[in-house]
């Protein structure tokens, strides 16, 4: 583990103790600073108070959910990286999941193994984001602030998770060409976090509600049959 993520801090909202005391003793092995609430409500005065550098947040928690939870967390804290863990795994919770502001969702049961290359993958293209010069990305009439990631649309702005802004930068890189769904997971998750083509989807969906004037007839964000995905 490089020296950098020994410093990163995780935030673990949890209320099932065993689950929590392995992602600790996982976490803390791997050179990870971990913190831990039981419940929502803990967890959001935590946050505020600690500003972990990623938070692993459970949906089935005492008192407020998880959704409401990442609701109030993202409202306050617009970067920091949201990871949902739970059983919990029609599709429609995954978009709920989403839209609530996570930036990734993985379903229980799942592998230490897998959860480990999920938060190293997030870590490494903080990195990488952090790097790059500021930039800004322009979708038909909309306007993406890579450093901010905002974007704004027809004097509305909308905030970008980080993961929206992985896509569009890839998208952006190869404007006009077809990028296809394996090329967004290799690129964007990378090859170990290994996530559906549905979490391609979503997070196409997503985007469009927010760049598109009509994100039922997307004119930037286009749809390869068959294949995946263009940004003219």
């Amino acid at each position: 583990m490089e020296q950098r993520d020994k410093k990163r801090l995780i935030q673990i909202i949890e209320d099932e103790e065993d689950l929590v005391l392995g992602l600790q003793d996982a976490f803390g092995f791997e050179g990870f600073e971990v913190i831990a609430a039981s419940s929502g409500e803990e967890g959001i005065a935590m946050a505020a108070d600690r500003h972990p550098d990623l938070i692993i947040l459970d949906l089935m928690l005492p008192g407020m959910n998880g959704y409401k939870v990442c609701e109030q967390i993202r409202r306050r804290d617009k970067i920091v990286p949201i990871l949902i863990l739970s059983a919990r795994s029609q599709e429609n919770d995954i978009i709920r999941g989403l839209e609530s502001g996570a930036d990734d969702y993985v379903i229980k049961p799942f592998s230490i193994g897998e959860l480990l290359a999920r938060v190293r993958t997030i870590f490494r293209r903080v990195a990488v984001a952090q790097r790059r010069p500021s930039s800004i990305i322009n979708v038909g009439e909309a306007t993406v602030d890579v450093a901010s990631q905002t974007a704004s649309l027809r004097g509305k702005q909308f905030q970008l998770s980080f993961y929206e802004v992985q896509i569009l930068q890839l998208f952006d890189e190869r404007r006009g060409e077809t990028v296809t769904r394996d090329h967004i997971l290799d690129s964007v998750w990378g090859l170990d976090a290994n996530p559906t083509n549905r979490t391609v989807d979503n997070f196409i969906l997503k985007l469009r509600r927010k760049l598109e004037p009509d994100p039922a007839a997307p004119k930037h964000i286009l749809t390869v049959y068959g294949q995946g995905y263009k940004l003219v």
